[in-house]
């Protein structure tokens, strides 16, 4: 699917923003992760090229190739986002920021707030998370996906602010863009992002 990636959802007026808000909002030269980085376009790019110190994290191998390939001034790693490593270079309180576009609907609901609690214990005191989920009432429900399918889990945005409040993170803002991807065989979606504070 990464080599189909970025042709399937080529506007991403939505991450961009989101991505720019979080370059824009941590001291310069902060440590920030992309989780579930994929190609590593734009958002580890972005980040870099804002002059962040960048670590990706992604569980399939071909997305970390790419990653490297497209941003070589960012550090990726292969890793499970319900499962994250402890220890460098994701260590507790090291970071300044995080971003997590689309990485958590690839969850089930019940691997969601662990995975939120997780980002909450990897930033640092008053640390930054950019968002984003597609709204939708659905826990690890099929759909195809460039030719595949992958399983999706989601929630209506009062709920998904609820579930994000409760892992101990401040909803600073909130925006929501309609999306229709290029390839046919993905439905237009609602994008909710969250710009958040660590509590």
């Amino acid at each position: 699917m990464g080599d189909r990636y970025d042709e399937a959802f080529p506007h991403k007026e939505g991450q961009l923003a989101a991505g720019g808000w979080l370059a824009a909002s941590v001291p310069p030269g902060s440590r920030v992760l992309d989780l579930g980085c994929g190609t590593g376009l734009p958002t580890a790019g972005q980040l870099a090229d804002a002059g962040l110190r960048v670590t990706g994290v992604d569980l399939s191998a071909g997305m970390i190739t790419r990653a490297s390939a497209n941003v070589p001034a960012a550090q990726f790693l292969r890793a499970d986002i319900a499962h994250l490593p402890a220890g460098e270079p994701l260590a507790p309180g090291s970071f300044a920021g995080v971003a997590a576009f689309f990485s958590l609907l690839m969850l089930r609901r019940a691997e969601i707030p662990p995975a939120l609690l997780a980002i909450h214990t990897l930033l640092e005191p008053g640390g930054l998370l950019a968002l984003s989920m597609v709204e939708a009432d659905v826990d690890d429900v099929p759909i195809p996906f460039l030719g595949h399918t992958i399983r999706v889990s989601g929630y209506l945005r009062d709920e998904l602010r609820q579930v994000v409040t409760d892992a101990g993170f401040e909803v600073i803002k909130e925006d929501a863009y309609a999306y229709a991807p290029a390839s046919t065989d993905v439905p237009p979606e609602q994008q909710i992002f969250l710009s958040c504070r660590r509590g």
